[in-house]
């Protein structure tokens, strides 16, 4: 006979340890020493949204836990396995694809022996136990972390409504105030449910709330208000619609949240729950209204500052924009041209992701005389704001100085000059200068499309790459010089640059690149060391050969992506492609005699015939042409004579008739020759003249009764451009005539 308090053995057998844990509301979760799964009762498949038993194949991580929460659980198995207790928060991604907040404590399973064989986790959806007030603070400081580490507005508010829905609410909007109108930036609800048309407003519509609405008055008091339950109370609804899917759906109970920063309200966020979900209590409560009123302060704040960045970042990058070249790029013979430019992208932990944003990287490309090209990159050492200004000043000066038309290394030499200049001076406490200019790597190039010949000079900047028929490698350089603003005193800078030149292959591609395109900041999920510059390298010159005979767009396109991982500087990038065909030239020498002008216009008008060239245009070139030969000629003719020893049979001359001696000038004059060499181009004919003349032509004004010294006045209002070079034996002139017109 049983006595009283006696155990039936049908009571008995469902108090086993695993009838307990399959009817105990709470998640258990048993893992071996190496977070393999080997058991999980049947409320924590419920929770964490997994079907069936484990296999013991399973990891921890499989549960969901999402990435960013990774070594949280790297630290929970080695502190149990220590023989410690682990309490703490996951953020969990459930299998339906929603995300959960867990609160779970672990402890040690042990062996009789008292050894540590597993660990054994309780779980539990937090917010939603006894223990809310417990758990309000840990979630309070989880939320602020994830906002924090946003610097975008519509980043910062998809990370709250991904927070809050489905676990707090079925609907979450979010509105911000931009002007006087309320706009809404986020409508997210219940995985699987949108909203009918014509009924709540979608993202981007302008929101007004009726006065007496419950969000009326909370944007009006500045106050967070609670709708414990609709069918106890009734407000006026913003639309007809909006009140039929309220209906429809049955919204039980809202909470409404003003965003208020320093006083000032940048708009609200709406958190409503409905019949669409099976919750335990279908209704907030006033504890509820606090934990979201504190979490709509972080909420408010994340935005003020992420608006904030993202008025400094524009201000920032308009700023570099309108610094850099025009696009598009201005069509040049014989070349074919993509760019890019893009800031770095800003560090979250930085708190001030401006200054990781604009930098002092630009590119160029700079119309020369005759159809030449000056090409450059360049890098101010530095960030933000003063970078890009002096990044500004550089480029200004190097193009002033390019239209001199010096070879690469003066030019190069002058802009280290100017980099000295533009820093902003300083002194010691004894008034000794120590100014320390900026520290800027520069690559000077002038390509000359029909040549096909390429000059250039380095100051301490990568090399370009040289894409050739699928090869690609670094174009060989064996000067390169220090960057500008750190050569030391009395070392002259035509010491420091110097100038080679190539010869380009036709259809030959250069990449100009700044540092920002190798050196990335590695990914999240990148293990071991970062690779080192040569394997970088190595990686972009395999996936440009991949792209090498595709347009430069695409070269482009796919070297701001070849390395993986963020942009960790800003970067620039120009592509330049030689023609694949010879581009029309004539040229040739003729003795600088005045017989020749007429010989000159006439090979002129030749050749602008055998390139179809329109006959008004062709005639204007032609006396251009006659005005530029006559006026080589005629200094030719008055050009000083070098000194030279007489030797004469009989008496000497006297002084004033010495140098009359019959042939003598022509013998001088006879000596001197000039080139004449024409160009066309898609959109121009150029003309260059060649002497040995160092003396560069100006324009005088003419009396009315001067015979000549309006030749170079007219070229000057008749050419699109025109001006003059110094060379190595002498100097070139030269002009622009357009063929479809002025």
């Amino acid at each position: 006979m049983r006595r009283w308090g006696d155990l039936s053995q049908d009571t008995d057998d469902h108090l086993t340890a695993g009838s307990v844990l399959d009817h105990a509301e709470m998640a258990v979760v048993v893992t071996d020493r190496f977070s393999n799964v080997l058991y999980w009762n049947p409320f924590a498949e419920q929770l964490f949204g997994r079907v069936g038993a484990p296999t013991g194949k399973e990891s921890l991580l499989s549960l969901g836990i999402m990435e960013k929460d990774h070594p949280l659980a790297v630290d929970l198995a080695k502190h149990v396995l220590r023989g410690g207790v682990w309490e703490g928060t996951f953020d969990v991604v459930r299998g339906d694809g929603t995300m959960i907040y867990v609160r779970a404590q672990a402890v040690p399973l042990r062996h009789p022996s008292g050894s540590v064989t597993g660990i054994v986790i309780t779980a539990r959806e937090a917010m939603r136990s006894n223990e809310r007030e417990k758990d309000r603070f840990g979630l309070l400081e989880r939320i602020g972390e994830r906002l924090a580490g946003s610097l975008y507005v519509e980043e910062t508010l998809n990370r709250v409504a991904e927070m809050l829905v489905p676990q707090f609410a079925d609907h979450c909007f979010i509105e911000l105030v931009e002007g006087d109108r309320l706009i809404r930036k986020v409508s997210t609800h219940v995985h699987g449910w949108t909203p009918p048309p014509d009924s709540w407003q979608p993202v981007g519509g302008e929101i007004r709330y009726p006065p007496g609405h419950y969000a009326d008055i909370a944007i009006r008091r500045q106050e967070t208000i609670l709708v414990e339950d609709f069918s106890q109370v009734s407000y006026p609804a913003p639309s007809e619609g909006a009140a039929r899917v309220c209906g429809e759906i049955g919204m039980t109970s809202a909470i409404v949240a003003p965003l208020c920063v320093r006083g000032e309200t940048l708009g609200l966020m709406y958190l409503g729950m409905s019949n669409l979900t099976d919750r335990r209590s279908p209704h907030y409560d006033t504890f509820d209204r606090d934990f979201v009123g504190a979490i709509a302060t972080r909420v408010a704040l994340a935005v003020d500052n992420a608006l904030l960045f993202e008025e400094e970042r524009h201000t920032a990058e308009s700023f570099q924009k309108n610094l850099l070249p025009r696009q598009p790029l201005p069509s040049l013979d014989g070349l074919e041209i993509a760019v890019r430019y893009y800031p770095a992208a800003p560090l979250a932990s930085h708190g001030q992701g401006i200054q990781t944003q604009v930098g002092g990287d630009w590119y160029d490309v700079i119309p020369l005389s005759a159809g030449r090209v000056g090409i450059v990159i360049g890098d101010v050492e530095g960030r933000g704001a003063k970078a890009a200004a002096v990044m500004g000043q550089l480029r200004a000066a190097l193009r002033a100085f390019a239209q001199d038309d010096k070879p690469p290394a003066d030019i190069l030499a002058r802009l280290d000059e100017w980099t000295r200049i533009v820093a902003a001076p300083e002194h010691d406490d004894f008034g000794a200068d120590i100014t320390n200019p900026p520290i800027v790597t520069c690559q000077y190039m002038v390509y000359d499309a029909w040549s096909r010949q390429l000059s250039f000079a380095n100051a301490g900047h990568a090399p370009p790459l040289l894409i050739v028929d699928g090869n690609v490698t670094e174009l060989d350089i064996t000067e390169v010089g220090q960057p500008l603003g750190v050569r030391a005193k009395g070392v002259h800078a035509d010491l420091v640059y110097k100038e080679e030149t190539r010869t380009l292959p036709p259809g030959a591609t250069l990449l100009l690149y700044t540092d920002g395109l190798v050196d990335r900041r590695p990914p999240r999920d990148a293990e071991g060391a970062p690779p080192s510059d040569d394997e970088t390298l190595g990686v972009l010159f395999e996936k440009l050969a991949k792209v090498s005979n595709e347009p430069v767009e695409r070269i482009a396109d796919m070297a701001t992506v070849a390395v993986p991982g963020e942009i960790d500087d800003d970067m620039a990038i120009l592509v330049v492609r030689s023609a694949g065909s010879e581009l029309e030239v004539e040229e040739r020498t003729f003795p600088a005699q005045p017989i020749m002008v007429s010989e000159a216009r006439r090979m002129a008008a030749e050749a602008f015939a055998a390139w179809r060239v329109p006959e008004e245009r062709a005639e204007l070139a032609c006396l251009l042409v006659s005005e530029v030969v006559t006026n080589v000629v005629l200094h030719a003719a008055s050009a000083s004579v070098p000194r030279r020893e007489l030797v004469f049979d009989g008496p000497p001359l006297p002084f004033d008739e010495s140098w009359d001696v019959p042939g003598f000038e022509e013998e001088i004059a006879g000596d001197k020759e000039f080139m004449l060499r024409l160009r066309r181009g898609g959109e121009s004919i150029w003309v260059e003249v060649f002497d040995q003349d160092l003396r560069l032509p100006r324009i005088r004004s003419a009396g009315e009764n001067d015979e000549g010294g309006r030749g170079l006045y007219l070229v000057d209002q008749l050419a699109r451009r025109w001006g003059s070079r110094p060379t190595r034996e002498g100097k070139a002139v030269w002009f622009e005539i357009p063929i479809g017109g002025r």
